[in-house]
């Protein structure tokens, strides 16, 4: 905008206080402190013309014209604050909501009937370039943008339509884009008409619940491309904070309508977003933007608004764009624990913390703030052991610090069960594991090696604690049962431990599992209560038994007589050591035949049957299990996803990120071996790629931090040519002989990657 700021700067002296956005102050590197005043619009725009008069810079200077400053002053109002209602100490989602607790919507006024269509528009643009005469261009610009009624009039499909449905919010989207698409290419005065319109459109004064054609102008308001430039970020600000004050109903809509964007449009107003919220944080130029002590109302306000894109990628049938990008990066250089003490502290206030979102905050954050709240768990546990032992005037032995764990290589898996058993009260320490009878010290090697091993036991088919699928290439729960289900708990606590000593494991469980995990995603005090049972459904059936899950939906598709054909009732029969019992899905459910009028709730049970009751005992022993070591208000920041990669680490490689990583021993990273290693696997498919990292680390997944954090290693080893490399997966250590050619050196490779014993899988 030829450089010119729409900018609150040099009006102090005239500001009048708006309602504060929160009742305290905002939250640490957001000038938190006293809360101080600052310009409402009104006084803004009304400083601005008078400077503008007396020669100054002012509300980019072209806007000529039009409205004076009396004017803006006496419709200058109060902007309302942001909604408070924020909800603590869970995850923030917009649901669906029922329709009785839908606010009802006050008549909407008459609307002036405007006839351009997309063609003519586009057609005027054509003519107005070629020519150069942009009156009729101006003139549209001008009385579309001018009230929230102008925007009806213009964009709504039908002037005085209803449009009462989330299905349908009544917008020619067609001539919305064809709008904007031209915007930024028209001349600066058109383009400055826009933004005064618009500010002349938030300054109108507020009479009670907005109407269904205000929620159509925000709806519209949202998508303008000129909110990118910084110059304009005070306009946006205010925007952004009229549509996060808006009722939870009216958000039910916009939830909805956004939801019907393009995925292109959607993708460019969740980036200007997470921009402005960035740029908010840390701006490229110390005076581009007011001070943050003056608008720390505007990150909550954009966030809020993020959340409402975020609600609308939730409740699309299929993601619009991966969760992922969501997440700003920018957080990670925020102090994003003083972030998460406020958000435990002040739960059930309304200071804004970036945890009461946090599909904002990457899973990068949410592993440094996990490890940083078990640090200080670990801490205060070590500090009772030691004020104990202290006060009871006993010999302080520097062991208590730590979980040490001593076990037989020959009764791994019941030695490591009686040790976390005993020693269930230091579970918060610092693992050290130690194997009897051998020499060393644990700096990290042997606890990876614990956790290899135990893995590899656990989850092999013959020892029946937990079924490979093959057709998923998962495992899950067997449904035997037994008077004992402390190995369980074992399974549970181990994953647990991985977390807070940051061990990727070689698990492979469904989605689902991690989704039981975090139902509820802390333990509840009572040790009877129901814990794990996740609402199931065929998708997730899917995930685990895909045959049988599409036998499931041929029946709920079936057209013809289901009774006589399938010959089915809400009975269902399971193998159990051999001997096949059956199990009602409901009371009386051997004489209930299914049919076609109740085949939804027979495969409703089924599902439920299959992946929450059958397995209750299994799963509630390795719920507790996880929770005893991973009890942290961080879990409730979590997607299943990001559990999922805390325990096993990220499927995305990276492999030129593992180059640039690499460490070695023996070898300079110029050599021709090396440099004929880093050739080869640099050339591999995704599939041989990943068989080499299992083979160096023992799991094909990276660690949350990325590649640089596995210290993975290329070291040296004094052998004839002939042999295969060798690794050594407790150190994600790879021995290469010298091998001279390329041609070797790939052929080696592949064999030795290609036959190496994967963990528990067949």
């Amino acid at each position: 905008m030829d450089g010119e700021h729409f900018s609150l700067s040099g009006v102090e002296r005239e500001r009048e206080r708006l309602p504060p956005i929160y009742n305290s102050s905002a939250p640490a590197g957001f000038g938190r402190g006293a809360k101080q005043p600052f310009p409402s619009l009104g006084t803004f725009i009304s400083t601005l013309s008078q400077r503008r008069d007396a020669g100054g810079r002012g509300l980019a200077g072209g806007m000529t014209g039009g409205l004076s400053s009396t004017h803006w002053l006496r419709h200058g109002r109060e902007l309302p604050p942001i909604c408070s209602d924020v909800r603590q100490k869970q995850r923030l989602s917009i649901d669906t909501l029922p329709p009785e607790v839908k606010a009802p919507f006050p008549s909407d006024p008459v609307i002036p009937l405007r006839t351009k269509t997309t063609k003519e528009f586009q057609e005027d643009m054509e003519r107005a370039v070629q020519s150069g005469d942009w009156r009729e261009v101006r003139e549209f610009y001008l009385t579309t943008f001018d009230s929230f009624i102008e925007i009806n009039a213009a964009f709504k499909r039908e002037a005085n339509g209803s449009f009462n449905t989330i299905d349908d919010s009544g917008v020619n989207a067609k001539f919305v884009n064809a709008v904007y698409d031209a915007l930024l290419g028209t001349p600066q005065d058109i383009q400055k008409s826009v933004l005064k319109g618009i500010i002349n459109s938030l300054l109108r004064e507020w009479k009670g619940p907005r109407t269904k054609d205000d929620l159509r102008a925000y709806f519209i308001l949202v998508q303008n491309p000129q909110y990118s430039s910084t110059s304009t970020y005070v306009i946006y600000a205010h925007l952004l904070r009229q549509i996060a004050a808006l009722s939870e109903a009216d958000h039910h809509f916009l939830v909805h309508w956004l939801k019907k964007l393009s995925v292109r449009r959607f993708r460019q107003l969740v980036e200007r977003l997470l921009q402005f919220i960035s740029t908010r944080l840390f701006p490229a130029e110390p005076d581009e933007l007011p001070p943050l002590a003056k608008c720390s109302w505007w990150i909550p306000s954009a966030t809020k608004v993020l959340s409402l894109f975020n609600a609308a990628n939730s409740v699309s049938s299929t993601p619009i764009m991966p969760f992922t990008d969501f997440y700003n990066i920018t957080l990670e250089h925020i102090d994003f624990m003083e972030e998460y003490r406020t958000w435990q502290n002040y739960g059930n206030s309304n200071r804004f913390s970036f945890c009461q979102f946090p599909f904002i905050l990457s899973t990068v954050v949410k592993k440094v703030i996990i490890q940083k709240d078990s640090e200080q768990q670990m801490i205060s546990q070590a500090r009772q052991s030691l004020v104990s032992k202290v006060s009871r005037r006993q010999r302080v032995d520097m062991n208590l610090l730590f979980l040490n764990i001593k076990v037989r290589r020959a009764q791994l898996l019941s030695d490591s069960l009686d040790e976390l058993t005993r020693k269930r009260c230091d579970l918060k320490k610092k693992l050290r594991v130690t194997f009897v009878g051998e020499a060393g010290l644990d700096m990290g090697g042997l606890t990876k090696e614990w956790f290899l091993l135990l893995v590899r036991q656990i989850f092999h088919t013959d020892y029946g604690m937990f079924t490979y699928m093959k057709d998923s290439r998962c495992h899950w729960f067997s449904s035997w049962k037994c008077d004992n289900y402390s190995e369980f708990q074992l399974v549970g606590t181990l994953m647990g431990l991985a977390v807070y000593n940051s061990i990727a494991l070689d698990i492979h469980f469904p989605l689902y599992c991690y989704r039981k995990l975090l139902t509820p995603p802390t333990a509840p005090c009572d040790q009877n209560a129901l814990v794990g049972m996740a609402t199931a459904t065929l998708d997730d059936l899917q995930q685990i038994m895909p045959e049988l899950a599409h036998g499931l939906g041929e029946l709920l598709s079936y057209e013809g007589n289901v009774e006589e054909d399938f010959y089915l009732n809400f009975q269902v029969f399971q193998e159990e050591m051999g001997v096949v019992k059956s199990h009602n899905l409901k009371p009386g459910g051997d004489k209930i035949p299914v049919t076609k009028q109740n085949r939804k709730e027979y495969v409703q049970l089924y599902v439920d049957f299959l992946l929450n009751k059958s397995i209750y005992k299994q799963f509630a022993a390795f719920y507790h299990g996880f929770h005893s070591v991973c009890a942290s208000d961080a879990l409730m920041l979590l997607r299943p996803e990001e559990v999922e990669m805390l325990v096993c680490g990220s499927p995305e490689l990276d492999m030129s990120a593992l180059q640039k990583a690499a460490q070695y021993e023996g070898y300079s990273k110029t050599e021709t071996t090396v440099r004929c290693f880093w050739d080869v696997v640099l050339a591999f498919p995704l599939e041989l790629q990943k068989k080499l990292l299992h083979f160096a680390t023992g799991s094909d997944r990276v660690p949350v931090g990325g590649m640089a954090d596995l210290n993975f290693k290329i070291s040296k080893i004094d052998v004839p040519t002939d042999w295969l490399p060798i690794s050594h997966t407790c150190f994600n250590q790879i021995c290469l002989p010298m091998y001279r050619t390329r041609k070797e050196l790939k052929h080696k490779l592949t064999i030795a990657i290609s036959n190496a014993e994967g963990f528990g899988l067949e």
